[in-house]
């Protein structure tokens, strides 16, 4: 069974055993509560819908303690006068845990929730489905020592010979000696006496002055 309540101006849809929070009420905690504003009733098919309450339905709870809602930020603010406010706000709430709900003669607790949801003791009780462990998978053995073991024994063989027979790549020189070599080249080069060039000298023509042409 189910009911719909109205508390602080808000509906709440309620069940015996279930715990709401609502607008602060009055009561301490362990104190019990009535809620007689009941909109509504169901029970399984049958639905019961009040105008605007349901006659004779109430739903009692035990208040178990205060709670504070979200925190609110309220801010003030007015143009060219440098006004403004700023206020943070937490709504003062309590929560209810919901114990019974009756109506026309009909009532729903939690306790007779919880031996409704009970197993009964004839029933058998399931057997635990039997876990296989999955066997352990064999270690696979590395490719190459897998293809060594697959290829015939000739292979082997040329595969060895080949390896004898590749040849052998030179050392690289080392920076040292590349210098050292540079060096030798430099020297002998210069050592070596380059040949004059011959520059042939032109003699221009003497021009005829003017008391010569007289």
């Amino acid at each position: 069974m189910y009911a719909v309540v109205s508390s602080g101006g808000k509906q709440y849809r309620v069940e015996a055993g279930t715990e709401l929070v609502v607008e602060r009420v009055p009561g301490e905690a362990g104190a019990q509560i009535t809620f007689d504003r009941v909109l509504l009733v169901g029970d399984g098919e049958a639905v019961t819908v009040g105008t605007p309450t349901v006659d004779g339905a109430t739903v009692s709870g035990t208040v178990l303690g205060g709670a504070l809602g979200p925190k609110l930020i309220v801010f003030k603010f007015k143009q060219k006068i440098h006004y403004r406010r700023k206020n943070g706000h937490r709504q003062h709430l309590t929560r209810v845990r919901i114990d019974e709900i009756s109506a026309g003669g009909r009532s729903s607790s939690k306790a007779k929730a919880a031996t409704a949801d009970a197993p009964t003791a004839d029933a058998p009780k399931a057997e635990p489905k039997a876990t296989a462990k999955a066997a352990p998978k064999a270690k696979a053995e590395p490719k190459a020592k897998a293809a060594q073991a697959d290829a015939p024994k000739g292979a082997k063989a040329e595969a060895a010979t080949a390896t004898e027979e590749a040849p052998v790549k030179p050392a690289r020189r080392s920076r040292a000696k590349a210098t050292e070599a540079a060096d030798t080249k430099a020297e002998a080069s210069a050592g070596e006496e380059k040949p004059k060039t011959t520059r042939r000298r032109t003699t221009k023509k003497a021009e005829p002055t003017a008391e010569a042409e007289e």
